[in-house]
Parts: C-alpha cells; structure tokens; sequence
C-alpha cells in the first residue's frame, strides 16, 4: 500500500503540460547538435507558391544569372557552391562549379554537390526534373520570371527573406529602383516618332530574336526602342522575309567575348543584309549577361542601350 501511495503521488506530479514544457526544454537544448534546424528555419513563399523553410543557407545553388547577381548584391556570395552556365557576373563566379544550362538540369549533378539551398529561376527545366528537386529534403525556392522594376523587387526580398538579409534586401531595392527610374528618364526624352526599331538575337546560327514575355523585350522597350518581334512570344527564328518586312534600324547583340560580332559578321548574314540597319552598319553589342535576366544590373542595361540609341539624349 505504501508502494501504491508512493506511485500516485508520483503520476500526480507528472502533468501533461509540465511534459511538454521538458521536452521543449530539451529539444531547444539538442537542437544545435542534433540536426533540429527546422525549428529555426525562415519559411518564405515562393514563385510557385509554396511555403519553404529555407534552413541554414551556407551552401547555396544558384540557378539563373539574375538570381546569381542578387545573392551577391546582398553581400552573401561566398555562401555560393555552383551556379548555372548563364551565371557570370560577378567574374568570380567563374571559379564556381557550373551545372550546365539552368533549363536542362542534371539532378543527380546537382545533388552530388550537396547544397543546403537551392535558388532557381522560375523558369528552370526540365519539368520532370524540377518535380524531383522539389520531392527532394533539400529546400529550393524558385524565384519568379517578372521583366519589370517591380519584378526585380520581388526577386530580391524574397531571396534575401530566404537568406535572413530582410534589411540588406530593403536596401539592395531601394538603390536598384532608383538607378531603373534614372535609366528610363532617358527614354521618356524620346519622342515617339523618332523612336527606334531594334531587333536582338542570341547569335547568328540561328537568328533567334526576341519576342514578347523575354527580357531583351522588356529592355528595348525600357530603352525607348520598338520591338518588331513582339507580336510573337518567346524567341523565334526570324526569317529573311520577316526580317525584310520587320525593317529593324538597330540589330542588337550580345557579346562574344571574343571582340565580336563585328558589323562585318552580323551583316553579312544574308538575312540581315537587306534591313535599314545594313544601310547604317547599325549594330549595338553589350558586354555581359545583360540582356537574359532582369536583375541588379538591369538599370545598367537600359542605359547603355538608350544611350546607344539615342546618343543626342544622354547628352542632355
């Protein structure tokens, strides 16, 4: 009986809520070594809408040179483990392992790297294996495809949200929408019958141009220019009829990085050897991942190309 006694007073002292107050006690005091990140992890919303707790990010996969450039915008580059074969500014990122092609990826290459976030582009691929990285235990925020100053916005607080930089994140924004509104004053100078049209390919095996819904669009448009492409969406082959009956004034290029293309190149392309811009050589090429992603960079962008476009303006 006395045993008996013993036992109830000893149930009585074990309430439910006095359980569950030890065992958070004990679960904040093992988390550290026992792996329970979660518990402080930074829950964001991505692109495509899901609730990601991103964890530590100190091993990080950027995919996307927009994304790539706002990780380092926020002064957490050296978090970066690979990047993406469009990543290539800054000229550091040279010296990351490269994943390939952010539309063509490799799961098993990238897990093999064993990051601990992965940032990708909203527009990375293939399907099938973007249903296995987000079946995976390794977070990944897909960041959203929006060609505007407001888009550039959200990319960086929602990236800087996954990386705990919230006020970094405030200030890398502030700074790039005032630098997007400098730009497009350029632009606003242009009156509307003196605006150019521009017409930008990816090279010149293909002549693949630009249509709606890419950021070398939304760039031209920025810039004050007129895109002739826009009536078709995404990148097209542009033919020599097309092209004849589109009359671009500028062609529009990357660079190479090889000293090309030179004028000579690109307008003895047969195709492009009957537009108005033959007649002038009228041939811009930017250095850079400029015209791909809209990014920290991106107000940059449309400022050389307005200034390009219309020297007479920027000299106001």
């Amino acid at each position: 009986m006395v045993g008996s006694h013993s036992g109830r007073r000893q149930m009585r002292r074990f309430q439910p809520g006095r359980v569950v107050a030890v065992l958070l006690l004990a679960l904040s005091v093992l988390a550290p070594s026992c792996g329970f990140k979660a518990l402080a992890a930074e829950m964001v919303v991505d692109a495509l809408g899901r609730t990601i707790a991103t964890g530590p990010g100190t091993r990080i996969l950027t995919l996307g040179s927009d994304v790539t450039e706002i990780v380092h915008a926020l002064g957490a580059g050296e978090r970066i483990i690979a990047v993406d074969r469009g990543s290539k500014y800054p000229a550091s990122v040279a010296q990351k392992p490269n994943v390939g092609y952010r539309r063509q990826l490799s799961v098993e290459g990238l897990v093999a790297l064993r990051p601990d976030l992965i940032l990708a582009a909203e527009d990375s691929g293939p399907p099938e294996a973007i249903e296995v990285l987000k079946s995976l235990a390794i977070p990944v925020v897909f960041v959203p495809e929006d060609n505007s100053p407001q888009g550039i916005e959200r990319k960086i607080t929602l990236i800087a949200a996954a990386l705990r930089l919230e006020d970094k994140g405030r200030e890398v924004s502030r700074n790039v929408l005032d630098a997007f509104r400098s730009a497009t004053d350029l632009a606003a100078k242009i009156a509307p019958e003196r605006r150019k049209k521009v017409v930008f390919f990816h090279g010149l095996v293909r002549l693949s141009a630009a249509g709606a819904g890419t950021a070398a669009d939304a760039i031209i448009h920025y810039a004050g220019g007129i895109n002739p492409m826009a009536v078709v969406q995404g990148y097209r082959a542009a033919s020599e009829e097309k092209l004849i009956e589109m009359a671009p004034d500028v062609i529009l290029m990357m660079s190479d990085g090889k000293g090309g293309p030179t004028a000579e190149q690109v307008f003895g392309t047969r195709a492009l050897s009957a537009t108005p811009a033959a007649e002038t050589k009228a041939l811009i090429v930017l250095d850079g991942a400029y015209m791909i992603g809209f990014g920290p960079r991106t107000a940059d962008t449309i400022r050389d190309l307005a200034q390009a476009l219309y020297p007479e303006a920027g000299a106001d």
